[in-house]
Protein backbone atom coordinates (compact mmCIF):
# COMPACT_ATOMS: atom_id res chain seq x y z
CA UNK A 1 0.00 0.00 0.00
CA UNK A 2 2.74 2.34 0.82
CA UNK A 3 4.55 1.56 -2.57
CA UNK A 4 1.59 2.39 -4.35
CA UNK A 5 1.12 6.01 -2.63
CA UNK A 6 4.50 6.64 -3.39
CA UNK A 7 4.05 5.34 -7.27
CA UNK A 8 0.43 7.92 -7.30
CA UNK A 9 2.63 10.77 -5.52
CA UNK A 10 5.53 10.39 -8.21
CA UNK A 11 2.73 9.72 -11.31
CA UNK A 12 1.35 13.34 -10.11
CA UNK A 13 4.49 15.10 -9.46
CA UNK A 14 6.38 14.41 -13.21
CA UNK A 15 4.22 17.01 -15.11
CA UNK A 16 5.11 19.53 -13.06
CA UNK A 17 8.91 18.47 -12.64
CA UNK A 18 8.41 18.35 -16.76
CA UNK A 19 6.84 21.74 -16.70
CA UNK A 20 9.57 22.98 -14.55
CA UNK A 21 12.25 21.75 -16.31
CA UNK A 22 10.88 22.98 -19.16
CA UNK A 23 10.55 26.54 -17.93
CA UNK A 24 14.27 26.46 -16.92
CA UNK A 25 15.45 25.61 -20.52
CA UNK A 26 13.18 28.44 -22.02
CA UNK A 27 14.76 30.92 -18.99
CA UNK A 28 18.65 30.10 -20.36
CA UNK A 29 17.43 30.69 -24.09
CA UNK A 30 15.94 33.52 -22.91
CA UNK A 31 18.57 35.23 -21.51
CA UNK A 32 21.32 33.94 -23.96
CA UNK A 33 19.64 34.96 -27.19
CA UNK A 34 19.30 38.37 -25.73
CA UNK A 35 23.38 38.72 -25.03
CA UNK A 36 23.46 38.08 -29.11
CA UNK A 37 21.86 42.39 -28.87
CA UNK A 38 25.23 43.96 -27.75
CA UNK A 39 27.70 41.20 -29.19
CA UNK A 40 26.47 42.38 -32.53
CA UNK A 41 24.96 46.10 -32.25
CA UNK A 42 27.16 46.93 -29.22
CA UNK A 43 28.31 50.59 -31.20
CA UNK A 44 24.47 51.33 -31.03
CA UNK A 45 22.87 53.97 -28.76
CA UNK A 46 21.52 52.15 -25.71
CA UNK A 47 17.82 53.28 -27.05
CA UNK A 48 18.46 50.90 -30.41
CA UNK A 49 19.52 48.16 -27.94
CA UNK A 50 16.53 48.42 -25.62
CA UNK A 51 14.11 48.31 -28.70
CA UNK A 52 15.72 45.33 -30.59
CA UNK A 53 15.89 43.41 -26.72
CA UNK A 54 11.94 44.24 -27.10
CA UNK A 55 11.53 42.72 -30.34
CA UNK A 56 13.99 39.82 -29.79
CA UNK A 57 11.98 38.80 -26.50
CA UNK A 58 8.88 38.88 -27.88
CA UNK A 59 10.26 36.94 -30.50
CA UNK A 60 11.97 34.32 -28.52
CA UNK A 61 8.23 33.92 -26.69
CA UNK A 62 6.40 33.72 -29.83
CA UNK A 63 9.12 30.75 -31.54
CA UNK A 64 8.96 28.95 -28.04
CA UNK A 65 4.98 29.32 -27.68
CA UNK A 66 4.55 27.38 -31.05
CA UNK A 67 7.57 24.65 -30.31
CA UNK A 68 5.57 24.00 -27.16
CA UNK A 69 2.37 23.73 -28.94
CA UNK A 70 3.99 21.73 -31.55
CA UNK A 71 5.63 19.40 -29.22
CA UNK A 72 2.88 19.16 -27.01
CA UNK A 73 4.43 20.33 -24.20
CA UNK A 74 3.73 22.78 -21.16
CA UNK A 75 5.73 25.18 -18.82
CA UNK A 76 5.12 26.68 -16.14
CA UNK A 77 4.70 30.53 -15.74
CA UNK A 78 5.96 31.07 -12.14
CA UNK A 79 9.01 28.61 -12.54
CA UNK A 80 9.74 30.70 -15.61
CA UNK A 81 9.88 33.85 -13.05
CA UNK A 82 11.48 31.74 -10.44
CA UNK A 83 14.16 30.99 -12.80
CA UNK A 84 14.53 34.16 -14.44
CA UNK A 85 14.97 35.61 -10.80
CA UNK A 86 17.51 32.64 -9.84
CA UNK A 87 19.43 33.25 -12.86
CA UNK A 88 20.05 37.36 -12.56
CA UNK A 89 21.07 36.38 -9.20
CA UNK A 90 23.25 33.68 -9.94
CA UNK A 91 24.77 36.05 -12.36
CA UNK A 92 25.14 39.01 -10.20
CA UNK A 93 27.28 36.37 -7.48
CA UNK A 94 28.98 34.98 -9.97
CA UNK A 95 30.45 38.41 -12.18
CA UNK A 96 28.36 41.64 -11.58
CA UNK A 97 29.09 42.34 -7.44
CA UNK A 98 32.65 42.92 -7.78
CA UNK A 99 31.17 45.99 -9.56
CA UNK A 100 29.28 47.14 -6.29
CA UNK A 101 29.87 47.99 -2.69
CA UNK A 102 29.07 46.03 -0.15
CA UNK A 103 26.66 47.75 1.08
CA UNK A 104 23.98 48.06 -2.33
CA UNK A 105 25.05 44.39 -2.65
CA UNK A 106 23.71 43.41 0.99
CA UNK A 107 20.62 45.47 0.03
CA UNK A 108 20.09 43.59 -3.04
CA UNK A 109 20.54 40.12 -1.81
CA UNK A 110 17.91 40.89 1.02
CA UNK A 111 16.09 41.90 -1.88
CA UNK A 112 16.02 38.87 -4.21
CA UNK A 113 15.43 36.88 -1.15
CA UNK A 114 12.12 38.98 -0.06
CA UNK A 115 10.81 37.94 -3.78
CA UNK A 116 11.61 34.80 -3.55
CA UNK A 117 9.47 34.35 -0.13
CA UNK A 118 6.72 36.84 -1.63
CA UNK A 119 6.44 34.56 -4.99
CA UNK A 120 6.12 31.15 -2.79
CA UNK A 121 3.59 33.11 -0.67
CA UNK A 122 1.69 34.20 -3.68
CA UNK A 123 1.98 30.64 -5.06
CA UNK A 124 0.40 28.92 -2.02
CA UNK A 125 -1.91 31.09 -0.70
CA UNK A 126 -5.67 30.72 -1.33
CA UNK A 127 -7.00 33.58 -3.59
CA UNK A 128 -10.31 33.18 -2.61
CA UNK A 129 -11.53 30.34 -3.78
CA UNK A 130 -15.39 29.89 -2.76
CA UNK A 131 -17.13 26.65 -2.32
CA UNK A 132 -20.72 25.53 -3.07
CA UNK A 133 -22.36 26.60 -0.39
CA UNK A 134 -23.66 29.83 -1.78
CA UNK A 135 -26.52 29.67 -3.72
CA UNK A 136 -26.66 29.95 -7.40
CA UNK A 137 -23.20 29.91 -7.54
CA UNK A 138 -23.67 27.92 -10.77
CA UNK A 139 -24.76 31.32 -12.57
CA UNK A 140 -21.74 32.70 -12.13
CA UNK A 141 -19.98 30.63 -14.66
CA UNK A 142 -19.56 32.52 -17.89
CA UNK A 143 -20.73 35.59 -15.76
CA UNK A 144 -23.42 37.26 -13.33
CA UNK A 145 -26.61 37.41 -13.66
CA UNK A 146 -27.20 38.48 -9.95
CA UNK A 147 -27.38 42.06 -9.35
CA UNK A 148 -25.77 43.91 -6.44
CA UNK A 149 -27.78 43.28 -3.56
CA UNK A 150 -26.79 46.33 -1.07
CA UNK A 151 -28.76 44.56 2.11
CA UNK A 152 -27.12 41.92 2.00
CA UNK A 153 -23.50 41.49 2.49
CA UNK A 154 -22.98 37.77 2.42
CA UNK A 155 -24.36 37.92 -1.66
CA UNK A 156 -22.31 36.92 -4.24
CA UNK A 157 -22.73 40.31 -5.72
CA UNK A 158 -21.50 41.91 -3.10
CA UNK A 159 -18.45 39.69 -2.31
CA UNK A 160 -17.76 39.90 -6.20
CA UNK A 161 -17.04 36.46 -7.14
CA UNK A 162 -16.49 35.70 -10.53
CA UNK A 163 -15.56 32.80 -12.51
CA UNK A 164 -11.89 32.26 -13.55
CA UNK A 165 -11.54 29.66 -16.33
CA UNK A 166 -7.97 29.17 -15.92
CA UNK A 167 -8.21 27.93 -12.22
CA UNK A 168 -11.78 26.48 -13.32
CA UNK A 169 -12.78 27.49 -9.71
CA UNK A 170 -15.15 30.71 -8.00
CA UNK A 171 -13.07 32.82 -6.49
CA UNK A 172 -14.14 36.01 -4.48
CA UNK A 173 -12.80 39.39 -5.00
CA UNK A 174 -11.13 38.13 -8.50
CA UNK A 175 -9.26 40.76 -10.37
CA UNK A 176 -7.84 38.77 -13.08
CA UNK A 177 -5.48 35.50 -13.31
CA UNK A 178 -1.87 36.34 -14.09
CA UNK A 179 1.31 34.54 -13.25
CA UNK A 180 3.43 35.97 -10.13
CA UNK A 181 5.83 38.17 -10.66
CA UNK A 182 8.92 40.71 -8.73
CA UNK A 183 9.73 43.91 -9.71
CA UNK A 184 12.14 44.96 -6.89
CA UNK A 185 15.26 43.13 -8.24
CA UNK A 186 14.72 44.29 -11.61
CA UNK A 187 15.20 47.92 -10.23
CA UNK A 188 18.16 47.12 -8.21
CA UNK A 189 19.55 44.62 -10.46
CA UNK A 190 19.81 47.57 -13.46
CA UNK A 191 21.46 49.72 -11.22
CA UNK A 192 24.20 47.09 -10.29
CA UNK A 193 24.78 45.70 -13.68
CA UNK A 194 25.22 49.43 -15.28
CA UNK A 195 27.84 50.07 -12.73
CA UNK A 196 29.23 47.02 -13.55
CA UNK A 197 29.31 47.44 -17.38
CA UNK A 198 30.87 51.03 -16.95
CA UNK A 199 33.26 49.99 -14.91
CA UNK A 200 34.23 46.91 -17.28
CA UNK A 201 34.31 49.33 -20.63
CA UNK A 202 37.06 51.37 -18.57
CA UNK A 203 39.53 48.44 -18.77
CA UNK A 204 41.80 47.82 -21.43
CA UNK A 205 41.00 44.64 -23.73
CA UNK A 206 43.55 42.50 -22.36
CA UNK A 207 42.42 43.37 -18.58
CA UNK A 208 39.14 43.36 -18.92
CA UNK A 209 36.53 40.33 -18.54
CA UNK A 210 35.25 38.13 -21.27
CA UNK A 211 33.42 39.75 -23.98
CA UNK A 212 30.16 37.46 -23.49
CA UNK A 213 30.32 38.45 -19.68
CA UNK A 214 29.93 41.94 -20.69
CA UNK A 215 27.40 41.18 -23.22
CA UNK A 216 25.41 39.86 -20.46
CA UNK A 217 25.53 42.02 -18.24
CA UNK A 218 24.64 44.04 -20.47
CA UNK A 219 21.18 41.95 -21.65
CA UNK A 220 20.34 41.19 -18.34
CA UNK A 221 20.19 44.88 -17.37
CA UNK A 222 17.76 45.52 -20.65
CA UNK A 223 16.00 42.30 -19.92
CA UNK A 224 15.45 43.90 -16.18
CA UNK A 225 14.42 47.11 -17.26
CA UNK A 226 11.62 45.57 -20.00
CA UNK A 227 10.28 43.72 -17.00
CA UNK A 228 10.60 47.45 -14.86
CA UNK A 229 8.71 49.21 -17.79
CA UNK A 230 5.83 47.12 -18.38
CA UNK A 231 5.31 46.58 -14.51
CA UNK A 232 4.77 50.37 -13.69
CA UNK A 233 2.51 50.65 -16.46
CA UNK A 234 0.92 47.61 -14.40
CA UNK A 235 1.53 49.04 -11.44
CA UNK A 236 -0.25 52.62 -12.34
CA UNK A 237 -3.24 50.65 -13.55
CA UNK A 238 -4.07 48.63 -9.96
CA UNK A 239 -3.49 52.38 -8.33
CA UNK A 240 -6.82 53.17 -10.89
CA UNK A 241 -8.71 50.04 -9.66
CA UNK A 242 -7.69 50.99 -6.06
CA UNK A 243 -8.91 54.69 -6.57
CA UNK A 244 -12.33 53.84 -8.33
CA UNK A 245 -12.84 50.45 -6.60
CA UNK A 246 -13.17 48.32 -9.70
CA UNK A 247 -11.08 45.33 -10.78
CA UNK A 248 -9.85 44.43 -13.85
CA UNK A 249 -12.14 41.22 -14.71
CA UNK A 250 -14.79 44.08 -14.56
CA UNK A 251 -13.08 46.69 -16.13
CA UNK A 252 -12.33 44.34 -19.23
CA UNK A 253 -15.63 42.20 -19.18
CA UNK A 254 -18.08 44.95 -18.04
CA UNK A 255 -20.60 43.63 -20.81
CA UNK A 256 -20.96 40.03 -19.09
CA UNK A 257 -22.07 41.81 -15.27
CA UNK A 258 -25.70 43.43 -15.55
CA UNK A 259 -24.43 45.83 -12.33
CA UNK A 260 -22.11 47.35 -14.72
CA UNK A 261 -24.64 48.24 -17.53
CA UNK A 262 -27.04 51.42 -17.97
CA UNK A 263 -29.37 50.93 -20.68
CA UNK A 264 -30.02 54.21 -22.04
CA UNK A 265 -31.91 56.32 -24.50
CA UNK A 266 -32.42 59.67 -25.98
CA UNK A 267 -35.94 60.90 -26.62
CA UNK A 268 -37.18 60.40 -30.03
CA UNK A 269 -34.93 58.07 -30.52
CA UNK A 270 -35.98 54.27 -31.59
CA UNK A 271 -32.79 52.60 -30.32
CA UNK A 272 -31.08 52.13 -27.00
CA UNK A 273 -27.32 52.33 -25.45
CA UNK A 274 -25.63 50.87 -22.84
CA UNK A 275 -22.81 52.49 -20.69
CA UNK A 276 -20.52 51.50 -18.09
CA UNK A 277 -21.04 52.49 -14.23
CA UNK A 278 -19.57 51.28 -11.16
CA UNK A 279 -22.00 50.29 -8.57
CA UNK A 280 -18.69 49.65 -6.09
CA UNK A 281 -17.53 53.35 -6.60
CA UNK A 282 -17.98 55.18 -2.97
CA UNK A 283 -15.91 57.83 -3.63
CA UNK A 284 -11.85 58.17 -3.56
CA UNK A 285 -11.34 58.21 0.16
CA UNK A 286 -13.59 55.35 0.98
CA UNK A 287 -12.35 53.50 -1.78
CA UNK A 288 -8.52 53.71 -0.42
CA UNK A 289 -10.33 52.92 2.98
CA UNK A 290 -11.77 50.13 1.86
CA UNK A 291 -8.57 48.75 0.38
CA UNK A 292 -6.34 49.58 2.87
CA UNK A 293 -8.66 47.28 5.76
CA UNK A 294 -8.70 44.78 3.23
CA UNK A 295 -12.18 44.84 2.64
CA UNK A 296 -14.78 42.89 0.18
Amino acid sequence: MVLVNEQRKLSASLPLICRCIISCILVLLTQLTLSLVPRFFAASPFIVQFALSGLVLLLVQTLCGWCRRLLGVCASAPAFVFFNILFIWGFYIAVVRQAVSSLIGGLFNIEVAMIIIGLCSIMSKDPGLITNEFPHLDKLVEGSELGVDPDNENSLSRKRVRYCKICKAHVEGFDHHCPAFGNCIEASYVACSAQFVGKSQNFDKSQSENDWVVNLATSTMLFSILQLLWQAVFFMWHIYCVCFNVRTDEWVNWKKYPEFQVIESEPGESFTRMRFTNPYDKGFLQNVKDFLSLRR
